[in-house]
């Protein structure tokens, strides 16, 4: 599916749900969602509060935290929070389910497929539970930190 043809379908489900919620329509809400679905990587809200900085739409800090909870609460972004970080946020629709690795000495967060535990966890069925998305948080050392490690190591 085509970005623009994307954002199109979420701009119609923000709508949708402001409309049941009884909330306005600002062009701000709608300029910030724009924003996340022309991002391809997480986020946290002070860089996506500083994108919008960079945009014709200038808004409030207030703006951006209270919009990001409206997004999530709409199903069309995910929080997550990898360790002590501050929390970071990914667009949700139409996004395949992944797994995050987390470097727990620098903080790096990797998005992995393993086609094996993804079709584990999508043939596991739940007592009395209907699954709609997971994620996975995988905790480590990434390669980098490994090597930094082992370096400093040997010149002890």
């Amino acid at each position: 599916m085509s970005d623009q043809k994307t954002k199109d379908i979420v701009k119609f489900e923000l709508t949708r749900y402001l409309e049941s919620k009884g909330h306005r329509k600002t062009p701000e809400r709608y300029a910030i969602l724009d924003k996340i679905y022309s991002m391809n990587e997480h986020f946290d809200v002070d860089s996506l509060y500083d994108e919008m900085a960079q945009s014709e739409y200038r808004v409030s800090r207030a703006t951006v935290y209270n919009t990001i909870d409206l997004l999530i609460d709409a199903g069309l972004v995910r929080k997550h929070q990898f360790g002590s970080n501050p929390a970071q946020y990914e667009k949700s629709y139409n996004m395949a389910n992944h797994h995050h690795l987390i470097c727990t000495k620098c903080g790096k967060v990797k998005e992995v497929k393993d086609m094996e535990l993804l079709q584990s966890l999508a043939n596991k069925k739940f007592s009395r539970f209907t699954t709609s998305y997971y994620t996975l948080y995988v905790y480590g050392v990434c390669n980098r930190c490994a090597q930094a490690e082992k370096r400093k190591s040997l010149k002890k």
